[in-house]
């Protein structure tokens, strides 16, 4: 095995379809712009179609605008002619892909989806093709070179419409305001949608379960409460109640190597000041952010008073599917 030609090889590819890619940035002009604003205002659904490897890409563009808030469907040309045209509606708008836009398939299917007065939107490598004279809107998504070192096999060329495709998904996705729970709305069963709707208030722990000290406790009370509770930590509070520090596992370990008795000393003077706090409406996965920003494992949640509420623990973010 030549590990250097196979290398550049795979260089090669990379390389190509790279720039494929970016040679796109020039091409999103009023005609991109088109495409969006008929997808925009389609009442209907998108009805994503392509033949052979354009039909992957398709499926893909399909699914993605899907779950970013745009109805859509992909539609099969070989099975369209035998009666799968009927899913198309008028108010329905149909995204076309083609890179040679001569698809046999799509032409013969294209006749049934213009008697519907539906708008097509062709994304193609070849803009004077028979597709694009019938389409609506025409999106140059061409390629000067596909991967393929016999320039043959659909390579650059899929990766760049797969690539316009995205873009226009994610052009409606802003246009239409999608918010992150709308997005995990729609992908209630994943890590993505457990990421973007599990709050802080569905697993902290909150009530008895919150260990707490006043600041005139001692370091023994304080081990004791957080023995009791055990969560490696303890609230401490002021005499009305409000929060002003935590002791943790970590502050027990350095006051000992410190020197000096330990579970004499009051909760007030070994404790650490202000700590982090976070809102109970706050996402599991910011909590999760902060914790490891600051190299730390718990977080207070504290009422309209200041005084401990609840807390939320890494092990319970560990253990809710977001991390």
């Amino acid at each position: 095995m030549d590990r250097a030609r196979l290398l550049a090889l795979a260089e090669r590819v990379l390389r190509l379809e790279a720039d494929g890619v970016l040679a796109l940035v020039a091409r999103l002009d009023d005609r991109f712009l088109a495409a969006v604003d008929l997808l925009y205002r389609c009442r209907g659904r998108v009805i994503v179609t392509g033949m052979g490897k354009s039909s992957h890409i398709a499926r893909k563009v399909a699914a993605t605008m899907a779950s970013t808030g745009t109805p859509a469907y992909f539609l099969h040309p070989a099975e369209g002619v035998h009666g799968d045209v009927g899913m198309v509606a008028p108010g329905d708008v149909v995204v076309v892909f083609s890179n040679s836009g001569e698809t046999d398939e799509l032409l013969a299917v294209l006749p049934a989806i213009k008697r519907l007065a539906v708008p097509v939107v062709l994304l193609t490598g070849n803009a004077g093709s028979s597709l694009a004279r019938q389409a609506d809107v025409v999106v140059d998504v061409a390629v000067r070179e596909e991967a393929c070192p016999m320039n043959l096999a659909p390579t650059s060329s899929t990766t760049a419409a797969l690539a316009m495709g995205d873009a226009l998904a994610m052009t409606l996705l802003d246009l239409r305001g999608l918010r992150p729970e709308d997005y995990a709305a729609l992908h209630p069963a994943g890590t993505l949608g457990w990421r973007a709707l599990v709050k802080v208030r569905d697993i902290m722990h909150s009530g008895e379960a919150v260990p707490v000290v006043a600041e005139s406790a001692t370091m023994k009370q304080a081990l004791e409460e957080m023995t009791e509770k055990r969560r490696g930590m303890t609230t401490v509070v002021d005499g009305e109640g409000r929060l002003v520090g935590i002791i943790t596992d970590g502050d027990l370990r350095r006051l000992q190597l410190a020197g000096g008795p330990l579970l004499d000393r009051r909760a007030g003077g070994g404790m650490s000041r202000n700590p982090k706090r976070i809102a109970a409406d706050a996402l599991a996965a910011a909590a999760l952010a902060m914790m490891e920003a600051h190299q730390i494992t718990s977080l207070i949640i504290t009422d309209d008073a200041g005084r401990p509420a609840a807390f939320i623990h890494l092990h319970d973010i560990l253990s809710s599917k977001i991390a």
